[in-house]
């Protein structure tokens, strides 16, 4: 998948923002951060076409076992939710499985929250 089509998924997931957050950091303008419910989903970096995104613990053994393409995330996310993948080299349907999950486990956290403030 290319960035452009990478960028129109996540944007077609629903209720998405994106923002360029650290653009005034060195190194921050080519960082875009993806949205839901005003939290990270997923984090882009448009130069590597490198991508960290959310995971369930559980799943991430194995992912970094034996998908080609996921990797640790950058030192400074979490290893424990957070997961890195190499956009060049992972099959699209996964690709697209991985940021969806990402955006439910976000969306459905802060909507969670939302509804116990309410009440």
């Amino acid at each position: 998948m290319n960035i452009e089509e990478f960028h129109e998924f996540c944007l077609s997931l629903g209720e998405v923002e994106e923002k360029l957050p650290f653009a005034k950091m060195p190194g921050g303008d080519s960082v875009l951060v993806f949205y839901v419910c005003g939290h990270t989903f997923c984090y882009c970096d448009l130069n590597d076409l490198r991508v960290v995104v959310k995971c369930p613990p559980e799943r991430i053994p194995e992912l970094l076992d034996t998908t080609e393409g996921v990797t640790p995330p950058d030192s400074h996310f979490s290893a424990k939710y957070w997961i890195g993948i190499d956009l060049p080299t992972i099959h699209d349907e996964l690709l697209k499985e991985l940021v969806a999950g990402s955006f439910e486990i976000v969306k459905g956290k802060y909507e969670k929250k939302k509804k116990s403030s309410q009440n």
